[in-house]
């Protein structure tokens, strides 16, 4: 008997299963029980995409939160809105990252008009590992909040409060740390102005 027969209708059916009715399965059911998700947790604003609550931003208005920063935006002199997607490979023993860490740290406290020697938190000094993090602790955003009152003509008991709104707590009480989304938080601070 010639193998090859066997073989090529095995191949058809299993292109069948693991290629199209599978994921169309995987889809459909990812449709129906997490929509937002399986649609990129797509945040709209007066039905306009303004981004997406899984991904990062690169924001340089004084009027807005920042995020992380990202390695690969940082390489890339045209860098988009959406942070494009890598780390740097870099060793931490690297003198370019190190050089990188302490004029991130120092643009930070300049920034936000922190003393040259007040402690700056590490996500707003090191790249995350994907450059796409979306979030940053408690404590880095309310370091950014003076900034922000002041050039919004805001309280900063507002923004602080605002602050407390948005913060998550660890998934179950038991996975991870408090952190803000960013995106979501310069959108309720545009809330504020409305």
């Amino acid at each position: 008997m010639n193998p090859f027969l066997p073989a090529l209708r095995m191949l058809l059916v299993l292109t069948v299963l693991t290629g199209v009715l599978y994921p169309l399965l995987v889809t459909g059911a990812a449709q129906v029980f997490f929509p937002a998700q399986a649609n990129g947790s797509l945040v709209v604003r007066d039905e306009v995409v303004v981004g997406s609550a899984l991904m990062g931003q690169v924001v340089d208005d004084p009027r807005y939160f920042s995020g992380r920063p990202s390695a690969v935006n940082a390489l890339q002199a045209d860098a988009p809105t959406l942070m494009a997607s890598g780390a740097s490979n870099l060793s931490q023993t690297d003198a370019r990252l190190q050089a990188d860490y302490a004029r991130r740290a120092e643009a930070f406290r300049a920034d936000n008009g922190l003393p040259a020697d007040a402690p700056v938190p590490p996500e707003m000094v090191m790249a995350s590992g994907s450059g796409l993090d979306p979030h940053i602790s408690p404590e880095a955003a309310r370091l950014q909040a003076a900034r922000v009152a002041q050039a919004r003509g805001l309280p900063v008991e507002s923004v602080l409060g605002l602050i407390d709104q948005q913060t998550e707590m660890p998934d179950w009480n038991l996975l991870g740390e408090p952190r803000v989304n960013v995106l979501l938080l310069n959108l309720a601070l545009d809330a504020l102005d409305r």
